[in-house]
């Protein structure tokens, strides 16, 4: 007599990562998901933007019209078409945000949340391009490249 025995593990819950819980909205849409099911819905899916190459200018801040701002450099592409753009701004997200939005790509952050699950940071941005909104989830070792992260993939669920 030959018997087969099937084992079927269940994958943790995404939930189960964090010592905190998941952002009020995103909770009731990911609590029960597995960590490959969140990734493949609100994370780096495919879609027309992609960020190729970002820098920061490594000098001190500086002021323009009274502000404060660091210069960005980021190479974005959209579909096939490929572009190096700068933009001096208070921070990261407000630099990329801009650099998307001279390229046609509107992304207005709703919600902002980070939580560290190990030595990884994740970004949990919910943005609208004015019409939609939309859920996105960016995670790496450097909360700053997570939340980059987040924002392209914001941009590509609400304009893929």
């Amino acid at each position: 007599m030959n018997s087969h025995i099937t084992t079927t593990v269940a994958s943790p819950r995404f939930a189960d990562f964090f010592d905190a819980p998941l952002p009020r909205g995103l909770r009731d849409l990911a609590a029960e998901m597995s960590w490959d099911d969140v990734a493949a819905t609100f994370g780096s899916a495919a879609g027309p933007v992609s960020l190729e190459r970002w820098e920061e200018d490594g000098r001190a801040p500086h002021t323009i019209g009274g502000r404060r701002g660091i210069t960005y450099r980021a190479t974005i592409a959209v579909g096939e078409r490929v572009a190096t753009s700068s933009v001096t701004a208070a921070g990261p997200l407000a630099a990329l945000t801009a650099i998307l939005h001279e390229r046609g790509i509107a992304v207005e952050m709703l919600n902002f949340h980070q939580l560290r699950a190990g030595g990884q940071t994740a970004t949990f941005i919910r943005g609208t391009d004015g019409v939609h909104t939309e859920w996105a989830i960016g995670w790496s070792e450097c909360p700053n490249l997570s939340a980059l992260r987040a924002v392209i993939a914001c941009a590509n669920r609400l304009h893929g």
